[in-house]
């Protein structure tokens, strides 16, 4: 006997489905029936169930479109829990991963949150960034902890990790956490997360190192003190320039004319760099140079790309193409990107240097190896002894 549902489907996610119904000759009713029972058989891969190839496990916090994901499953891990609140982030997320985020995290109740290896989370940076503290302070608002839509939600990651006791976690922000309110932000956080006895490991680390882009994080690692013992090994990766972050290697070798700046555009920004030249300032649009690496790309880039522009002969210079961000960011081309231009630019400007995140995971996965209390444990199958291999320990 069949039982019908009626729901309401998001526009992005709605045309998602039907694409994908299309391609696979099949009903609309009868695609989404299908995916919902392949997702939640046992015996398939987008099961929440099925570990039988998995090395360790993690949940995926303030997903965005998975770029932490992305990096933790290169190294071996699987993700059993998900969470973003952005209805548009989480049409790109289903798109890559077949799976739909829960939401509002402030909602999600811990016991509901499954058992994990590693809490991994990019909480909001907009409280503490320098672009988001300067636009707030203009607006009259709030920032940091006293902003209740955004500040505060690193206590869920607390509440969770202290509820889970996650054998480790793994958190990013801006580097202007630390600085935030005379670092009396980042003392809180760092307080809170000692005192639910894990070791701390931070370290600001520059992306350019991985992609050609100007772009400092801060990390938070913490193991926790219960399972491994205390002044824990965690080498954070070696730095070295590489010859492929030059930014002519993401390009695309052909653009469609819309991403070339009209010449009102344009104009406007040398007028607007010049006018803050003369008041000795270092405000202006940042042209490429191809050979090099590019400013940070911000969620503000769809507005005018005017922090990465990509000089054109005989032409006015273009924007980025949503793929080059990708790029930009160490996405491999094989990420589907199923938004608008305008939503793609904000995702991928708030997203992570997936690279990066892979070499800080194999240093994590390295020394809850070699750290832990219990010899034995190293056996367990949350880190098997292939990862290691892999890690050439």
């Amino acid at each position: 006997m069949k039982k019908q549902i009626h729901i309401r489907l998001d526009e992005d996610l709605y045309n998602i489905l039907k694409t994908d119904a299309v391609e696979q000759e099949m009903t609309f009713q009868d695609y989404i029936q299908n995916t919902l029972f392949h997702y939640y058989s046992s015996d398939t891969k987008f099961s929440r169930n099925n570990k039988s190839n998995q090395l360790f496990t993690f949940i995926d916090l303030f997903a965005g479109i998975g770029g932490m994901r992305l990096a933790f499953e290169a190294i071996g891990g699987e993700c059993v829990f998900s969470s973003e609140i952005n209805k548009y982030a989480q049409a790109t997320y289903f798109a890559n991963f077949n799976e739909i985020p829960d939401g509002d995290i402030t909602k999600i109740n811990e016991n509901d949150v499954p058992d994990h290896d590693i809490l991994v989370a990019g909480f909001p940076c907009q409280p503490f960034s320098i672009a988001g503290v300067s636009k707030k302070n203009s607006m009259g608002k709030k920032h940091g902890f006293l902003d209740k839509s955004q500040g505060t939600l690193f206590f869920d990651i607390l509440r969770i990790i202290k509820h889970k006791r996650p054998r480790a976690f793994f958190l990013e922000n801006v580097k202007n956490l630390i600085t935030h309110d005379k670092g009396n932000t980042f003392n809180v956080i760092k307080a809170a997360l000692e005192d639910a006895n894990y070791e701390l490991y931070t370290k600001i680390i520059d992306g350019k190192y991985f992609v050609p882009q100007h772009r400092e994080r801060i990390y938070i690692i913490g193991l926790n003190k219960e399972i491994y013992r205390k002044n824990i090994m965690l080498q954070f990766p070696t730095l070295t320039d590489r010859s492929l972050s030059k930014v002519r290697n993401i390009l695309d070798k052909k653009v469609d004319d819309k991403y070339e700046l009209s010449d009102k555009l344009w104009q406007d920004l040398q007028n607007y760099a010049e006018k803050h030249k003369q008041k000795g300032n270092g405000f202006g649009f940042g042209l490429v140079n191809l050979d090099g690496i590019t400013r940070t790309l911000s969620a503000r880039y769809y507005k005018d790309g005017s922090e990465i522009l990509i000089p054109q002969k005989n032409k006015n210079p273009r924007r980025l193409t949503p793929r080059e961000c990708a790029r930009l960011q160490g996405f491999p081309d094989t990420f589907k990107i199923v938004v608008s231009d305008t939503q793609a630019y904000k995702q991928f400007g708030n997203s992570v240097v997936v690279p990066l995140i892979k070499a800080l995971a194999e240093e994590l996965i390295r020394a809850m190896r070699i750290n832990s209390l219990n010899k034995n444990d190293i056996n367990k199958e949350y880190i098997m002894p292939k990862l290691v291999d892999n890690l050439n320990l």
